[in-house]
């Protein structure tokens, strides 16, 4: 989310010693926490209020969002080259049966005529 490496972790601190010092350090860090946490409490509560206010459903939203997922070309290729391995294709008693859609003959390979 924020992109911070180690260092910039160790800086920020060394820089949290400096200021606060040793004994608030921990008290200031706590009370930090604390606050960030009602931000997201406040800032879900609005989200949820704005949303019941406009009368809309955030469930239904959600689901569409997934639904555009399936719509990914790499899903789209692997479902369309994908072997075909269904139960459906296969006789009660273990035998193929016959194959629902005609099957394509592969022409016969001709060196000379490439």
């Amino acid at each position: 989310m924020f992109d911070i490496g180690i260092g910039e972790i160790m800086v920020l601190a060394v820089v949290g010693l400096l200021v606060f010092g040793p004994e608030r350090l921990p008290k200031a860090a706590a009370d930090a926490a604390r606050m960030l946490r009602n931000v997201r409490a406040m800032a879900a509560n609005a989200r949820k209020d704005l949303a019941d206010s406009a009368g809309l459903d955030l469930g239904e939203a959600a689901d569409t969002v997934r639904g555009l997922a399936d719509l990914h070309p790499r899903r789209l290729a692997t479902g369309l080259f994908a072997a075909d391995d269904s139960s459906d294709d296969r006789a009660s008693d273990g035998t193929s049966a016959a194959p629902s859609a005609p099957t394509v003959a592969r022409p016969a390979f001709d060196p000379d005529a490439t």
